[in-house]
């Protein structure tokens, strides 16, 4: 099967499901819901980390490459998984998390110890520059005693790694064929365009820094070097790399075929499009424009150049699509239905986020003392301290904060959702009652229509082969694409709205099929009106 038609479920293993009665999510839990996922149509999982790790930043702060953290299961357990999956036409991909490295790990314990050959695993400095941190705050650190500072692009407890050292980009390749021997077949590289710092690091007050170290033409190299050392020997893997503030060109370069790099890519202007003049912690209705914007340049200029793109709603960083693009109250099941379809009938490879597929709501916590996540609290602070009351940082943590994608899945509508006996790590959302996987599975219609795109795109070559070319971007309510491949044509227009949009549909469209529509529509007229949130393919 093509890359092109498989499409990737991620869990977030914490909170995917708890066999050992502990309150977290563990290796086991994934391996017993399987059948569930084969169910579902997907081809691949993609897991978070799960490697031992302190949990500064729920596992991105990795103390260890070539092992299982204890409160996920053991080796075993993951030899387990991978067969079980496999067994069931499902493939498993692990997060490598290669810009940086936990403070507990030895490699850091090392360079504190004194080794010269550890310390140029990471970026020393005698004076730090102006960069600011991701998670907030200076993006340096006093290194121990030593009068020196290290880099740390995000928690202070998590040290950049210093690619420039060839010893470095060992390590980290040696990593990679190491799961590859574990039957491992796909890789997810977080934040990967930002390992190419520049190489004489000075003060930069732009955009906090970011021009220093973003998508720095040494990326694409050491990226090959990495793709020729390790999984580029494997043609059945898959890659895909997180790319932070990135450009299409880039993606395109990252993901050409003729430049063995990656095979595809993710990107976040899309969902960036409701942060008030650029800023997360803030709240404003989303700009569609604006979203449509992105879905275009990307599309196109991926399409022309054949770049390919990740596509996606929602992941373990960003509050739940519904609840930012849609209004979920009175409209939750047609919008959870369109979202799906404007991201799976389109070029790229579409990835559903756990609980996506029975349509999962933000948690609606009612207190900061509910929410885990480092970033979260120390934004809520921040918040504060600029002068907002706590009422006003509440709400717009609400709506911002990383742990509503972080929930336990709502399996049942028991006390602890069906993920666990016992109290879960992180408070069950107020919505799994009424939204769970039982529940959906008896008279839901979320996951069926799930089921049917996935079918869609190994069954028609236009969705998994067709390019792209945007329809009516000029629109207000309506993102509209077609998609062509050789002789076939296929018309998406996606309504992101509660009213009604009318549009005319092309003279060529009239006579065409439907292959997908989230609303019963009567027949294809020249004056379309397209049902609130709906969506609507339609194939010649």
């Amino acid at each position: 099967m093509s890359v092109k038609e498989k499409v990737i479920y991620q869990i977030y293993p914490k909170s995917f499901l708890d066999t050992n009665q502990d309150g977290i999510g563990d290796l086991q839990g994934i391996k017993r819901k399987i059948p569930y996922l084969k169910q579902l149509g997907v081809d691949m999982i993609w897991l978070n980390p799960i490697y031992p790790s302190p949990q500064k930043d729920n596992g991105y702060d990795v103390a260890d490459y070539l092992a299982i953290h204890p409160m996920f299961g053991t080796m075993k357990d993951f030899e387990e998984l991978t067969t079980t999956a496999k067994a069931n036409g499902i493939e498993i991909m692990l997060d490598m998390v290669f810009n940086h490295v936990s403070t507990e790990h030895e490699w850091f314990k090392r360079a504190l110890a004194g080794e010269k050959k550890f310390q140029d695993y990471f970026i020393l400095r005698d004076e730090p520059t102006d960069w600011v941190s991701k998670f907030g705050g200076n993006a340096w650190a006093p290194f121990g005693e030593t009068g020196r500072y290290y880099l740390h692009l995000f928690e202070q407890s998590q040290a950049d790694l210093n690619w420039r050292n060839p010893a470095v980009r060992e390590e980290l390749f040696e990593v990679l064929r190491f799961w590859m021997s574990k039957g491992v077949k796909g890789f997810r590289f977080d934040v990967i365009n930002l390992i190419g710092k520049d190489e004489v690091l000075q003060d930069c007050a732009e955009n906090d820094g970011k021009p220093a170290y973003t998508d720095q033409p040494i990326v694409h190299e050491y990226i090959r070097m990495m793709n020729q050392a390790s999984f580029g020997e494997d043609e059945e893997i898959v890659t895909v790399g997180e790319m932070s503030s990135t450009t299409p060109e880039n993606c395109i370069l990252y993901t050409n075929p003729e430049r063995e790099e990656l095979t595809m890519t993710f990107n976040f202007h899309h969902l960036k499009v409701d942060y008030m003049d650029g800023k997360k912690w803030t709240k404003m209705p989303f700009d569609f424009a604006k979203l449509k914007e992105n879905f275009h340049n990307f599309g196109t200029k991926m399409s022309q150049e054949n770049g390919w793109n990740a596509l996606f709603w929602n992941n373990h960083d960003q509050p739940r699509a519904l609840n930012r693009f849609i209004d979920a109250e009175n409209y939750r099941v047609a919008g959870a239905k369109m979202l799906a379809s404007a991201i799976h009938l389109n070029r790229g490879t579409p990835y559903i986020y756990m609980g996506e597929e029975i349509g999962m709501l933000d948690p609606a916590f009612e207190s900061i003392d509910q929410y885990v996540d480092v970033e979260t609290l120390n934004a809520y602070e921040e918040l504060l301290e600029a002068g907002m009351s706590e009422e006003e940082a509440f709400e717009i943590i609400k709506t911002k904060a990383r742990d509503n994608s972080r929930i336990p899945m709502q399996w049942d509508h028991l006390e602890f959702s069906g993920f666990s006996n016992v109290a879960p790590w992180m408070s069950v959302g107020k919505s799994a009652k009424e939204l769970n996987v039982a529940r959906e599975l008896k008279e839901g219609t979320i996951f069926n229509y799930y089921q049917r795109l996935i079918r869609l795109r190994k069954e028609y070559s236009v969705i998994s082969e067709g390019s792209y070319e945007a329809f009516l971007p000029e629109h207000p309510q309506v993102y509209g694409y077609i998609r062509r491949c050789g002789n076939h044509s296929l018309l998406v227009l996606n309504n992101f709205f509660s009213q009604k949009a009318t549009l005319d549909l092309p003279e060529e469209f009239l006579s065409g099929e439907v292959l997908i529509n989230n609303y019963e529509t009567e027949k294809l007229v020249e004056r379309f009106e397209l049902q609130p949130y709906q969506s609507i393919a339609i194939y010649i």
